[in-house]
């Protein structure tokens, strides 16, 4: 029987269509789950006129809960994804958030709100981890940090389309209705993909029962494979060890690069959610019309979208250290000038342009960190690494209803210089991890440096095999 090591052919394999296909499958549940996490920013202005919500709503605690859902959500999706698959646990996340956004609409005060926010936080942090390391294990290694960009990018683009839909729905047809169509497209979705979208093949390899599955898929992308086969995967290759734990992200050829991410996670999500869940009401609140406070949030993703991209081009050829530290430097330069920046209604164009580079940096980094996420862990523990490094972002997430709230009541400086703040210490946390996304090298490169290869592949597996037993 013939030895077939999954990581090597699909690492040194070619980026065919239906791997394209594949992840723009992936990348549609986190549309979804984009427009579903920004439609209550889009739908407070509107809930506070609805006579069956209460008008003293704290939204800033009601804004709190979903991060802590978020946050429970990514921690236990990642875990669950590294034992039944990360598909089936993407899709488990989907219908979960998918349900409890529907439920959103038939609420008739605070608590309730409050309570199907936290639920349909646990659905919306569970995919995004799961996206993330499925995404990664379909693909070339040369190709693992675009493609998991390619599909977190849809975060930022979701929130755009949540504005777009807010603002075509919501004044005609009511908040509600904008909520029951974030309930039940995703759950349509999710089904079609249940048919559709299959397991990863880096995940089958380590499950014998499922050899014929991955046969199956393996020849679909492309590879011609005998029908007597075993497979191993070098990525997971660890003796004795089965299941994945928090403890092995601490192991000691994980720990600094565990705690580079959890700090970057923290703070840039802060960062961006202080601009997601604060950035309308700010302008609001310094005299700005609508429809500009809701465009504004609606562009800042729309610049996010551009980020991810830029950022996703440049990690191919500078690599990940180069490229997040860069934009980070120069999101804080941008917030410290928006710090200095007169805010009034007489400057909305070029205040704009200014939002926009600084969502798109910032969103840059942010959609950057996933992959470099999948990129610090092998197969065995990358759901439980990249959900664990989430789940401690969304504290930030969830900090940051209070710390925009605060910032705001003590003028537009403070508020954009909480930004520079929260940026500067992504920086530093980016500058701790090791194991960044190296440049993909041009074919000279490849040509010259096979020997290098091997060293390297070689002392990644060493590395895998000191997670304990």
């Amino acid at each position: 029987m013939a030895m077939v090591d999954v990581g090597q052919i699909l690492d040194e394999g070619r980026w065919s269509g239906y791997q394209k296909l594949l992840i723009f499958g992936t990348a549609l549940t986190i549309i979804l789950d984009g427009i579903d996490n920004q439609l209550l920013s889009f739908s407070i202005p509107y809930m506070t006129t609805d006579s069956s919500i209460a008008k003293s709503l704290a939204f800033a605690d009601v804004q709190f809960v979903g991060p802590i859902g978020m946050l429970f959500g990514g921690l236990l999706g990642g875990m669950l994804g590294d034992r039944i698959g990360r598909r089936s646990a993407l899709l488990l996340s989907v219908i979960v958030f998918s349900a409890l956004t529907l439920a959103v609409s038939t609420v008739d005060g605070t608590a309730m709100l409050a309570v199907f926010r936290f639920l349909s936080g646990l659905g919306l942090g569970g995919a995004m981890p799961n996206a993330a390391a499925l995404s990664s294990e379909f693909v070339p290694k040369r190709r693992r940090a675009f493609a998991v960009t390619l599909t977190i990018i849809c975060i930022p683009l979701g929130g755009f389309v949540a504005g777009y839909l807010s603002r075509k729905i919501s004044p005609d047809y009511g908040w509600r209705t904008l909520f029951m169509l974030g309930g039940m497209i995703p759950m349509i979705l999710a089904l079609v993909l249940f048919k559709i979208l299959p397991e990863s093949p880096r995940y089958l390899a380590g499950r014998r029962e499922r050899w014929p599955e991955l046969i199956r898929l393996l020849r679909k992308l492309g590879h011609n494979l005998p029908s007597d086969v075993a497979f191993a995967e070098s990525e997971s290759a660890v003796p004795g060890k089965s299941k994945a734990s928090i403890r092995d992200l601490f192991v000691r050829a994980f720990r600094l690069d565990t705690l580079g991410l959890f700090g970057a996670f923290f703070f840039c999500l802060m960062a961006n959610y202080i601009g997601i869940l604060w950035l309308p009401t700010m302008l609001t609140r310094e005299g700005f019309a609508l429809p500009y406070p809701g465009d504004a949030l609606t562009n800042w993703n729309l610049g996010g979208v551009g980020g991810a991209l830029l950022g996703a081009f440049l990690i191919q050829r500078l690599g990940s250290r180069i490229t997040m530290l860069g934009m980070s430097a120069l999101a804080i330069i941008c917030a410290l000038v928006l710090a200095a920046w007169r805010i009034d209604p007489l400057s909305t164009v070029g205040l704009m342009i200014i939002m926009v580079l600084l969502g798109g940096l910032m969103n840059g980094v942010q959609t950057t960190m996933y992959a470099l996420a999948a990129n610090v862990y092998p197969t065995l523990i990358r759901g439980t690494g990249i959900g664990t490094a989430v789940a401690v972002g969304r504290i930030g997430n969830a900090m940051a209803s209070y710390v925009g709230d605060f910032a705001i009541d003590r003028g537009t400086s403070a508020y954009f210089g909480s930004f520079a703040i929260a940026m500067a210490l992504t920086l530093c946390s980016l500058a701790l991890i090791r194991r960044h996304i190296e440049r993909t090298p041009n074919r000279k490169d490849m040509h010259s440096g096979g020997s290098k290869k091997g060293d390297s592949r070689q002392s990644r597996i060493e590395e895998i095999e000191t997670i304990p037993r």
